[in-house]
Order: C-alpha cells, then structure tokens, then sequence
C-alpha cells in the first residue's frame, strides 16, 4: 500500500526500484502492519481494557516483503503480570520483531524504554546534523482520520482502504463498539500520528531514505475514534547511529483539544540509512576535519 509513498519529492524504500537501488532484495511492507497481528491476541489475554490502556512496544529486526507468511506470537509466563514477550518471525524461521506488550502505566519497562538506554551514542551525525535532543514541534497540530479520508503523500490510502486489506481485522474498526463508534485499529494510530510529520521541522537533509527501525503505541485513554479530532505534539526525545544509519527518536503526544488529556502516545525511531544520501561522504570528512 505504500508503493506510491512519497517524501522531500522522491520515492520511499516502500519502491521497488529505490529498494533494489540500495541493496535490498525487494520493496518491504511497512512495519506497523504488524502491529495488527497482535490485537486479537493481547485482547484474548486481557480484554476490552486492552484497546484502552495497552502498550505495545517492538523492535523491527528484519523486512517482510507483501506475500510472506509472518506468525505473531506473545510469551505468557506463569508470573507475566501486565507485561508480556511479543515476536514475529517469518515460515522459514526468520524474526521479523521483538517486544513487549503491557496494559497501565505500571507494568515496567517496555522494549523500547530498554534501548533508550543502551543506545550507541551518536558521533557526527551527517544527515541528522542539524536535529538537537528535546526539539519540539512548532506547536500543536490537529489532526484526524475519517473512513474514507486520504491520508497524506506518507500514506496514500485511507482508512477504508486499509481495512480492505488489513491482516487481522475487527467489526469494532468499521462500525458500532464498547465506546460508541468505530475506532482506529492500532497500526493506523502510526499513520494518525505522522499525518502532519512534515510540518514539524523533524528533518533531516536530502535527499535521504529512512525506514522504522522500532515503534511503541500506547494508550492511556483509549482507544482512538474514527472521525475525532485530536491534537499531536512531537519530541526528539534522542539522536542515534548504527553503521548503516543515522536515527532520530520522536515521542509524539496524542490529545484531546476539549480537556488537554493525553490519551495516547508513539515513540517512533527513524533510521536514516546513509548510504541513500549522496553527499555523505563528503559531508562527514568536512565534519571530521572540523574537530
């Protein structure tokens, strides 16, 4: 679905031709996808509460591209309490991610609270050269998700076009549920929150390709409904680097404009792979230099 994805005037990873160009075997589906594997699971285990106050916390290790066959799984231990193992892997045994899944605010710490704080610190970022720690967005943005609303050049689909497809689905997603109307399934409340990404002044330069390399979903106050107009404020809340990527950690905030509540939360890691920037290079001896 995300073929025609387009971002700083170019074409994504999610391209077949951009893909191949940097050495993958193929265009990879997006990663939140597999978030909705997980609810029916995380809802047998611990109910409605879950869509409310559920957590759920992955690291992407390896790319799936549209036709593999991903299990889901969650680890239940005798003493598992409000927090749980999540994995994917493909038929062949490859994983695809790991995590946690957690319901309040007090079950522990999450997969990616963990790598917060083992990071590989960041030593002259290129692309990201110009992002800081605690940058904020401008301001508030609101923003919404109607049935059959397009959106955005990120996502170039709608709601109802993803339900089409969407791997496990739930009559709660397109109609009447346990609060009222039709709620955002999971994986969407990624696509919700990076609506209005561009205008946040989180970017890094260009032309570069990234990809997400973790992603947490939280709700506090959930779950999130069709239609409902909320407002979304973002953080850098780290900087990052591998030897393929540069990366930028933002914790965006999704409320409520009536009475200010936050009622949920994503913490998204954007990898920037260095190689699909081409002067970098050339920019990280001028860095070097400059020491």
């Amino acid at each position: 679905m995300l073929a025609d994805q387009t971002y700083d005037g170019h074409h994504s990873l999610h391209d077949e031709a951009q893909a191949l160009d940097l050495g993958f075997k193929a265009a990879p589906i997006e990663g939140p996808t597999h978030f909705s594997q997980f609810v029916p699971l995380l809802h047998d285990l611990w109910g409605d509460a879950w869509f409310e106050m559920g957590c759920l916390s992955a690291h992407f290790r390896n790319m799936v591209v549209e036709g593999e066959e991903v299990r889901a799984f969650v680890e239940v231990e005798p003493e598992a309490g409000n927090m749980v193992g999540i994995g994917a892997d493909k038929a062949d045994g490859v994983e695809v991610l790991r995590g946690t899944a957690s319901i309040g605010s007090t079950a522990g710490e999450t997969e990616l609270e963990r790598r917060l704080t083992v990071l590989r610190p960041a030593g002259n970022l290129v692309i990201l050269e110009h992002l800081t720690v605690g940058q904020k967005g401008a301001e508030a943005e609101a923003v919404y998700m109607d049935m059959d609303q397009h959106m955005g050049d990120l996502y170039p689909f709608s709601l109802a076009e993803k339900l089409a497809v969407i791997t496990e689905t739930s009559p709660w997603y397109s109609g009447a549920s346990p609060w009222g109307g039709a709620i955002i399934p999971l994986e969407m409340v990624s696509v919700l929150s990076q609506y209005t990404s561009h205008s946040a002044g989180m970017r890094g330069k260009g032309p570069a390709i990234g990809l997400f390399a973790d992603l947490e979903i939280r709700m506090l106050k959930g779950p999130l409904m069709v239609g409902q107009v909320y407002l979304i404020e973002r953080e850098i809340v780290a900087l990052s680097e591998s030897p393929r990527t540069e990366s930028y950690w933002v914790r965006s905030l999704i409320s409520d404009p009536g009475t200010g509540d936050v009622l949920a939360t994503t913490l998204l890691n954007h990898a920037v792979l260095k190689a699909s920037y081409a002067d970098y290079d050339k920019e990280l001896a001028r860095l070097t230099n400059a020491e």
